[in-house]
């Protein structure tokens, strides 16, 4: 945009709003001059390169005007930048880092037939023209240029093929094996051996958690496999705990490294949060997390001290636990796993009691996550605590040294009443309009600067989801549920905490969901342990809480999935994702039914959560990352059903790539978009 054009278009508009007011024109008529003026100059500007001085040099350049007319006119101007700030996200999409993505060519067998989709990228354009070709042979008669990025081989060949995708920005190619198993692409592991406890007793280990980054600037991801040992504990429980590794996997199973955690980080949903991003700019991606001594890198390197033993050996409640030695913060390589700097982790622990309890439980809480702070490059920033005491560290890297940016704390008298608010997990995006991200933190919020944004005092909870939930609208919510028997679950603006609705409860409301799931409603639905049932955007019941699960005894009635959300199917609404299924909401009956089963097992528990699920390949529907039963393999599921909506990869949308970093945190939560996506949504 041309702000120079605009600006003086909008300063023509006001000379002749002040002639109007000179020859004693009706206030009306120069409200309505002074209003078009700024509609003309909304219409035309692009804010995200506004500031709000900039207003003012107008206003001081027109300091001859009438008095009134320079009240009004400052009134109407901050009327218009507010207005202005609240249409979010606005990264500047031109500047800000992010990964270059190639074509994302998949392609898997299908009852006899082969579906492949790709990427619609950004630079391609809504109209791009796409061929499809295999072994060098074109399948399609006319170029693809409307509908999705998918195609159905109907006449396979029976030996190796290679699937060609040509047009856009950039051509794609996948190389379907002739053994190739069906409806997903097999990785094969390499599961850690079996390890021995001081008090004797021996782990086993299995694939947990997963992230995608492209570690080698292919623009192909990679894989961050997480290693859990069967005795992982919640920190609320005592014992000993295997040690964490990582994997980093190319798509063929190739691993390119193994980190070991060591003795003395403990395994368990809250103790190890891993940021798999580039965070220089240099198309490549590193890793960042806490680590220890004896922390082992990919290339074998000792990270500090590798003969201490931090854990706790006596037989108490402590056992196990980790309440003593030093705490680190360190960035890996992501193509060699090399660590390249280490430093000590903000904040210490401190006293014990300052986090809650004398016994490490609350005090080793931590969340983790990726954010553009300053609207260009990504920084990372690490947590500590959240029932009481919370800081938050931002952290830049700029390829050799890690720089705190800002740390956030409630012990600081300003942010005091900040303390406690914190979920067991998070959400990024830009919610305030400003080209740079903030952090919904449970139930409030800090700014991109490190300050405090907003505080609803709702307390703790397990879960949140941070959307546009309304298909005519630019702001973002926030969906939320709290365990402090009292607040139950609130529906609230992202960017200033206002509460829309709320559904008191006098029970702990520890899980929530939101989607469009229900194409007769507008905007996207939502709903909790304690919402009565499926509730829309005002708050209005529109379907009652239990329904017949098919998947359960006949006799046994439970109410909607509250754990991940999945595209899947092809349309528009949003399916539901738990426990090895894909389930689709009947609008019509209110029953929910099995659209797909996975062969493999799902991670946590009850929380049953996939070890990762999102747009990883193909076209905009979402991948399914499971393992199998004895962790041999990984096997990434992608859809097979045809879809007519042309979507642009949704891991170019930023807060969606965002959360798909953050998924792995804590009590993992689906991704989800910085715009509406669902029926109604701007094409």
């Amino acid at each position: 945009m041309q702000k120079i054009n605009y600006t003086r278009q909008f300063v023509s508009s006001l000379h002749c709003a002040r002639v109007h007011y000179l020859c004693n024109v009706k206030l009306k008529n120069l409200k309505l001059a002074l209003l078009s003026a700024i509609i003309k100059l909304r219409n035309n500007y692009d804010y995200s390169v506004l500031k709000r001085n900039q207003f003012y040099k107008v206003l001081n350049s027109l300091k001859q005007y009438n008095y009134f007319i320079m009240k009004l006119l400052s009134t109407i101007c901050l009327l218009a930048v507010c207005s202005a700030g609240f249409a979010q996200p606005r990264y500047d999409m031109k500047n800000i880092m992010m990964e270059k993505l190639n074509r994302g060519v998949v392609a898997t067998k299908s009852n006899g037939k082969v579906a492949v989709s790709w990427r619609l990228l950004s630079e391609d354009g809504k109209n791009a023209a796409f061929d499809v070709y295999r072994n060098g042979k074109k399948l399609n008669s006319k170029a693809l240029k409307k509908g999705g990025t998918f195609f159905v081989d109907e006449q396979p060949v029976s030996g190796d093929a290679t699937y060609e995708v040509r047009g856009g920005s950039c051509n794609g190619s996948f190389c379907l094996k002739a053994n190739a198993q069906e409806g997903f692409i097999s990785i094969p592991l390499q599961k850690p051996a079996d390890l021995t406890m001081p008090d004797g007793r021996v782990c086993t280990y299995s694939a947990n958690d997963c992230s995608v980054a492209d570690v080698d600037g292919d623009g192909e991801y990679e894989i961050i496999l997480k290693w859990d040992p069967s005795n992982a504990h919640d920190n609320s429980h005592a014992g000993y705990t295997g040690n964490v590794y990582f994997d980093c996997l190319k798509l063929d199973g190739t691993r390119l490294w193994r980190i070991d955690m060591g003795k003395n980080i403990r395994a368990g949903a809250h103790y190890t949060q891993f940021m798999a991003y580039d965070f220089d700019g240099d198309g490549k991606a590193e890793l960042m997390m806490k680590t220890a001594d004896g922390t082992i890198d990919g290339k074998g390197n000792v990270i500090g001290d590798g003969s201490k033993d931090w854990r706790c050996h006596e037989q108490n409640n402590r056992l196990g636990r980790i309440m003593d030695g030093p705490e680190y913060l360190t960035v890996f390589n992501g193509l060699t796993g090399e660590a390249m700097q280490t430093v000590d982790y903000i904040p210490g622990r401190g006293p014990l009691t300052s986090w809650g309890d004398d016994h490490g439980n609350r005090s080793e809480r931590y969340l983790a996550g990726v954010g553009y702070f300053d609207g260009k490059k990504a920084s990372a920033f690490f947590c500590r605590g959240y029932y009481t005491r919370t800081v938050i560290a931002a952290w830049d890297w700029d390829g050799k040294n890690l720089t705190s940016r800002w740390v956030f704390d409630t012990n600081n008298p300003e942010w005091a009443s900040y303390a406690g608010q914190g979920n067991h997990n998070l959400r990024v995006a830009d919610v305030d309009g400003d080209g740079c991200d903030e952090i919904t933190y449970g139930s409030m919020a800090i700014d991109h600067d490190g300050r405090g944004l907003y505080n609803t005092g709702f307390g703790h909870g397990d879960a949140l989801h941070l959307m546009a939930f309304y298909p005519n609208s630019d702001k973002l919510q926030v969906w939320d549920c709290h365990e402090n028997r009292r607040d139950g679950s609130d529906f609230r603006d992202a960017a200033t905490g206002k509460v829309i609705f709320q559904i008191p409860g006098n029970f702990d409301v520890g899980r929530c969901m939101a989607a469009d799931i229900d194409p007769t409603n507008e905007g996207l639905e939502m709903w909790s342990t304690n919402s009565g049932g499926v509730r829309n955007v005002k708050g209005e019941l529109i379907r009652p809480t239990e329904y017949e699960e098919p998947t359960m005894d006949e006799n046994k009635r439970r109410g909607m999935s509250t754990n991940f959300g999945i595209w899947w199917d092809g349309d528009l609404l949003r399916e539901l994702l738990d426990h090895e299924t894909v389930q689709k909401y009947d609008w019509k009956t209110g029953r929910v039914n099995v659209i797909k089963r996975f062969d493999g097992r799902f991670n946590n528990g009850t929380k049953s959560n996939p070890c990762l699920s999102g747009d990883i390949l193909g076209d905009w529907r979402e991948e399914v990352l499971v393992r199998d039963a004895q962790s041999t393999m990984l096997k990434l599921y992608t859809t097979d059903i045809p879809t007519d909506h042309r979507i642009t990869c949704l891991m170019q949308d930023v807060p969606y790539r965002l959360s798909i970093a953050t998924e792995n945190v804590a009590y993992n939560q689906p991704p989800e978009p910085g715009f509406y996506l669902g029926v109604g949504m701007k094409k």
